[in-house]
């Protein structure tokens, strides 16, 4: 195994400590990649013959460092590609690696009897398609005729899956700059079905990501939404900002936009967390003028607002959606 999935189990104001979590990581390896909004691909291909440990025993390390150094525990899969990686963390428990060894005859059994919609990048759409003529198991799928599934869910869609169900793992973790980012997650009490608290919940974070892009005087270019559900799994969607802000109605709009675009019915939802990437400094950034005074009046009470939660404390000021809760 030469590629670790890690899911840092942050606390619910947790995604500050997410960059020095993977600042961590790159000690063992640069090949990090940062999966928002609590996790981390690693290639430690390198990393085992400079340590002269395999995979399991540097996840061990990774997570006692976690528990000292940041008192986060972490949940860890490691597989023979990223894909199995990840699949192997749903499968882990805090303390255990869960590991998919690298022979084609593991790779098979491993993924044999695991539901199709189990596999990265697998929509409930297309999982119900391929339910719908019996393939609901990837051993299945990858026991299909090509054919079969080229007529059912396309002619490169049907490739790649099978590829996948059948253990091919050509993904590689690509390193990204965890600084140029920042993350805010909202978790609820219990799995919530109510589409207006996600929503508050969505507005809370928004509000707390526009504070703190300000504070730290930089703006976003793209703004990600995950959610997770009840069943473990998530669906992460991102969006272009029409121009870089650190604006908090314009990444409320955008949440909002992300969130709507799901078409979630009836859906228990876990957590939901966004996160401001592509960050650069507000001075260098531009901004279109406008002749509505609404605008810039409210831009004035949001720097008005800033300065007194730097003195009051983050709840002294708030949106009216958010007052007399604990969002």
């Amino acid at each position: 195994m030469t590629i670790l999935c890690v899911r840092f189990q942050l606390p619910p104001t947790g995604g500050a400590d997410l960059p020095h979590l993977l600042g961590m990581l790159e000690e063992f390896t640069p090949v990090v990649q940062a999966l928002p909004p609590d996790g981390a691909l690693a290639d430690l291909r390198g990393a085992e013959r400079y340590f002269g440990r395999d995979a399991v025993e540097l996840a061990s390390v990774i997570r006692v460092r976690s528990l000292a150094l940041h008192g986060v525990d972490c949940v860890i899969g490691a597989g023979p590609g990223p894909m199995l990686a990840r699949m192997a963390l749903e499968d882990a428990a805090p303390g255990v690696t869960r590991t998919v060894p690298g022979e084609p005859d593991a790779i098979a059994e491993f993924l044999a009897d695991k539901p199709v919609a189990a596999l990265p990048g697998v929509g409930t759409a297309t999982a119900r398609t391929l339910g719908d003529y019996g393939l609901d198991t990837l051993g299945r799928v990858a026991a299909a005729p090509l054919s079969t599934l080229q007529r059912l869910i396309g002619a490169k869609a049907g490739r790649e899956l099978r590829k996948k169900a059948n253990g091919v793992d050509r993904g590689r973790v690509v390193p990204n700059a965890v600084s140029r980012s920042l993350a805010a997650e909202r978790p609820f009490g219990r799995d919530e079905l109510d589409p207006d608290r996600h929503r508050r919940a969505l507005l809370s974070a928004a509000e707390e990501l526009g504070a703190r892009l300000r504070a730290l005087e930089k703006v976003c270019r793209t703004l990600t939404l995950t959610v997770r559900y009840a069943d473990r799994s998530a669906t992460t969607r991102s969006r272009t900002l029409t121009e870089p802000t650190a604006h908090s109605p314009a990444l409320t709009r955008t949440a909002y936009g992300l969130y709507e675009a799901l078409g979630l019915q009836r859906a228990r939802v876990r957590a939901v967390a966004l996160r401001a990437e592509g960050l650069d400094p507000a001075d260098q950034a531009s901004h279109q003028l406008t002749f509505d005074p609404v605008d810039e009046k409210v831009r004035r009470i949001e720097e008005v607002a800033d300065r007194a939660r730097a003195k009051f404390g983050p709840r002294a000021v708030m949106p009216g959606g958010l007052g007399g809760a604990a969002a």
